[in-house]
């Protein structure tokens, strides 16, 4: 349900300087403003893409632009924000099912990764959280993470042992869910600065 938040996020990076484009899954689409979508679509071609944008033709013909490449070869940075439980699974695992998670799979890991994860707070504290954020810790370390670190423990653990994936943590607060605990999406500010922390070279370890 923070997918809404995404142009918030996306004019809150303009404003500091960064050139933006959105990739929105399906289900990401049912919480945003058709309007909203239409209007930033209308800003330029690749803007905002969408599944169906991968493969736009009526059929494949060799030498056609591969849409995650083309987009991985522009980015500086990924954001992904809200990153939810079933997008960190496939990240995990190496599933490459729709456009998010093909660019994920083909990005250029010398280059930054910013994850904002948003879920329910038993979601968040799922073992499988754990496990999936293990996983991606250990296939991107560049020094040997210490064994059994916990799940609060996570930003701190990725920025010294795989700095160049940016975990910013979700907060605390009433869910639209309406439970109340830990697993809303961090504030748009905290996003942009973990993103403007690379645009200047200082990345963030706290």
């Amino acid at each position: 349900m923070a997918a809404i938040r995404s142009f918030e996020l996306a004019r809150s990076l303009e404003t500091a300087g960064c050139q933006t484009r959105i990739v929105a899954t399906t289900p990401a689409l049912y919480f945003l403003d058709p309007a909203a979508v239409a209007a930033f679509r209308a800003r330029g071609p690749g803007m905002l893409s969408v599944d169906a944008d991968e493969w736009p033709g009526a059929g494949y013909t060799r030498g056609d632009p591969v849409g995650h490449i083309e987009l991985r070869r522009w980015a500086e940075v990924l954001v992904v924000a809200p990153l939810d439980a079933n997008t960190l699974a496939k990240f995990a695992l190496g599933l490459a099912d729709n456009y998010l998670t093909c660019l994920f799979r083909a990005w250029d890991f010398a280059k930054p990764v910013v994850l904002a994860p948003a879920m329910n707070t038993l979601m968040w504290q799922s073992p499988a959280t754990l496990r999936h954020l293990r996983i991606l810790l250990e296939d991107h370390a560049g020094s040997p993470p210490p064994a059994g670190w916990l799940l609060e423990e996570a930003p701190s653990v990725f920025a010294h042992h795989a700095p160049r994936i940016v975990l910013v943590p979700p907060r605390s607060r009433r869910l639209a869910c309406g439970d109340i605990g830990q697993g809303a999406m961090a504030q748009v500010e905290a996003i942009t600065a973990a993103v403007a922390a690379w645009a200047s070279h200082e990345p963030r370890d706290d």
